[in-house]
């Protein structure tokens, strides 16, 4: 029989936990979750861990719960991975390993999906939206697996009726970044994480258009000033001067964003 390998401060068992145990921060009661199947456990929370959110992670406003893949590796040396059936470079994560990480993670979890959505960051899914980050944030938690290498077996995201999402069009090396950038958006939005609340209604596409430009002292900066309404007092007019300038900017910048927003002022 194989005795179980370190991992550095996580040993293989047969008793394996997810990130939440190993943790000194405290968790509110049915705080947001967010759950992270990754071979790189130790890239959490990273960025998240600083700023608002790692701040309200420390309040135990959310949680994070990264649960390593390796140790739910086959044979020896845990491996998680094998060449692609039908030839071809690189390998490919194997269903039979991701099936046992997900079972982990579902541990406690609503069955219903749009409580708790099980998402796999891949660049053919569908792209992640502020629509999408409000959706995540409206839910009890989220579980999120992270690729690696040429990607995970088919079978395993029919199976368990994955949810492919993905950041944008290119590629990267594993979805840890990805996943970040995700949470971030998501965890913005959870009550009591922001100081202001309203700052998230008025941001580049939660109305359908990027933000309006903006600006603060000195009132004027190398022979640019601040736009005379935006000093005249005159709440109304400004936010006509807002609501142009951002329409303005989606128009040229983004027309297809400024193409939906018109049928759906239409």
């Amino acid at each position: 029989m194989d005795r179980p390998k370190s991992h550095g401060r996580l040993s293989i068992s047969a008793s394996l936990r997810p990130g939440e145990l190993m943790t000194d921060r405290p968790r509110l009661k049915g705080a947001w979750t967010a759950r992270i199947i990754t071979l790189f456990p130790d890239a959490f929370p990273g960025i998240l861990g600083l700023s608002l959110t790692g701040k309200a992670l420390d309040q135990g406003l959310w949680a994070l719960d990264p649960i390593d893949l390796r140790p739910f590796g086959e044979g020896k040396h845990r491996n998680v991975d094998d060449t692609p059936a039908g030839g071809g470079a690189g390998m490919v994560l194997r269903a039979d390993v991701v099936a046992k990480a997900l079972d982990q993670a579902a541990l406690g979890t609503p069955g219903d999906r749009s409580r708790w959505p099980v998402i796999y960051v891949s660049p053919r899914g569908a792209p992640f939206t502020q629509a999408t980050a409000r959706r995540f944030a409206a839910a009890d938690g989220l579980t999120v697996l992270c690729g690696r290498f040429e990607g995970v077996d088919e079978r395993v995201l029919e199976e368990y009726g994955v949810e492919e999402v993905s950041l944008g069009d290119f590629v990267l090396t594993g979805g840890e970044i990805a996943a970040e950038a995700m949470l971030d958006a998501t965890v913005r939005l959870l009550p009591g994480v922001l100081g202001n609340a309203a700052s998230t209604e008025e941001e580049s596409h939660s109305g359908g258009l990027l933000e309006h430009p903006h600006y603060t002292r000195p009132a004027e900066w190398r022979g640019r000033a601040i736009p005379e309404v935006l000093l005249s007092g005159n709440h109304g007019a400004v936010e006509r001067w807002r609501r142009e300038m951002a329409e303005r900017l989606t128009e040229a910048r983004r027309p297809d964003l400024w193409a939906a927003y018109r049928r759906g002022t239409d």
